[in-house]
C-alpha cells in the first residue's frame, strides 16, 4: 500500500480557509451594523433600495478656481468620501475646502459633514477655518431623535432646530437632490441652529456658462440662509447648478464683507456612479412639502 503523504495532525488549508471564511462572517453577523468609521462590507449598499436616491456616490471629486472678482486667488474642492458609520448610521462623508485670498486677506477653511444615506439629515459637522488673521474650529455631534446637539468644549447641550438638520455643507448637497424647476421658492426650517431659519431657495433661471472645466448649461439658485456666512442674505449669493441628472456645482459667488465679490468656477471633476440611480423627480414628493411659491424667474 502507497503511504500517505499527508501529515497527520495538521489541518489541511482548505479547512483553514474555510474555518477563517466561518469565524469572519459569524463577527460580521454578531456586528452588522459596524462601528463609527467603518463599513461592513456584507451590507451590500448597492442593493439596499432604503438608500435615498441622490445625484452624487462616494468617490465624487471637484475642483474649483477661487476669484476675487476676476483674478485668480486660490483654490477649493467638493469631496464625497466612502461610506461609513455614526453612531450606527450609514453616511457619506462630506468635505469642502477653500484655499487662498490676497496678503493680508488670506483663507484655508475646511468643512466636514456626515449626510445619513437614508433620510438625508447631518449628523456631524466639523468647521476648521483660517480666515485672514483668525482661527476657529467647531465640532458639532447631532442627536436628530432627542432634537439635541453638542459643541466640543461646551458643557451644556443645545436644541437642535430640527429633527431633520442639515448645516453648511451637507445643506449643498441636499439643494442637488430638488426638482429646481424655474419659479419653485422653497422655505425650510432645517438648518441646525434656529437663528439660520428659515432657509429659502430660489430657483431663478437657466442660464449657460463657460468654466476651466468646459461649458455647461445650468440651473441658478439662490440660497439665503440667516446667517453672516457665503449664504447670508446680504451675500446676494447665486449657484449654478449643471441642467442634467448631476447637478454639479459649476459655479458659485457671493459678496464677501471687506474682500468683495468671491466666486468658485469648476476646475476639474471626477464622476462616480450614485449608490441607487437618481433623476430630478426621484425626490420630487419629499420636496413639495417645502416648495411653498412660484415665481417668474430672473
Amino acid at each position: 500500500m502507497r503511504p500517505s503523504s499527508r501529515k497527520t495532525g495538521a489541518p489541511s488549508p482548505r479547512r483553514l480557509h474555510f474555518g477563517a471564511a466561518t469565524l469572519l462572517l459569524a463577527l460580521f453577523l454578531l456586528f452588522p451594523g459596524g462601528v463609527d468609521g467603518q463599513v461592513n462590507p456584507w451590507s451590500g449598499p448597492l442593493l439596499d433600495r432604503s438608500i435615498a436616491p441622490v445625484p452624487f456616490g462616494p468617490g465624487e471629486f471637484k475642483g474649483y478656481e477661487v476669484r476675487l472678482g476676476r483674478l485668480r486667488v486660490g483654490e477649493g474642492s467638493m469631496r464625497v468620501g466612502s461610506v461609513e458609520y455614526v453612531r450606527g448610521r450609514r453616511v457619506y462623508p462630506l468635505t469642502m475646502t477653500v484655499q487662498g485670498g490676497i496678503p493680508l486677506a488670506r483663507v484655508n477653511d475646511r468643512m466636514d459633514s456626515w449626510l445619513d444615506l437614508e433620510s438625508l439629515i447631518s449628523h456631524r459637522f466639523i468647521q476648521d477655518l483660517h480666515q485672514i488673521r483668525s482661527h476657529r474650529y467647531r465640532h458639532y455631534e447631532f442627536y436628530p431623535e432627542e432634537l439635541r446637539y453638542t459643541r466640543e468644549g461646551w458643557d451644556e447641550d443645545q436644541e437642535l432646530a430640527s429633527s431633520e438638520p442639515l448645516d453648511d455643507v451637507s445643506f449643498l448637497y441636499y439643494v442637488r437632490t430638488l426638482p429646481l424647476e424655474v419659479g419653485d421658492v422653497y422655505t425650510m426650517d432645517r438648518y441646525f441652529r434656529e437663528s439660520g431659519n428659515p432657509v429659502v431657495v430660489r430657483v431663478v433661471r437657466r442660464d449657460t456658462v463657460t468654466v476651466p472645466a468646459g461649458t455647461f448649461n445650468t440651473v441658478v439658485v439662490r440660497p439665503i440662509i440667516q446667517t453672516s456666512g457665503l449664504f447670508g442674505e446680504g451675500g446676494e449669493a447665486e449657484i449654478h447648478f449643471s441642467d442634467d441628472d448631476r447637478r454639479l456645482m459649476v459655479q458659485m459667488t457671493s459678496r464677501v464683507p471687506i474682500m468683495g465679490s468671491l466666486s468658485l468656477h469648476l476646475s476639474e471633476v471626477s464622476l462616480t456612479e450614485p449608490l441607487r440611480r437618481f433623476t430630478p423627480s426621484s425626490r420630487a414628493s419629499e420636496a413639495r412639502e417645502y416648495q411653498v411659491d412660484r415665481t417668474e424667474g430672473s
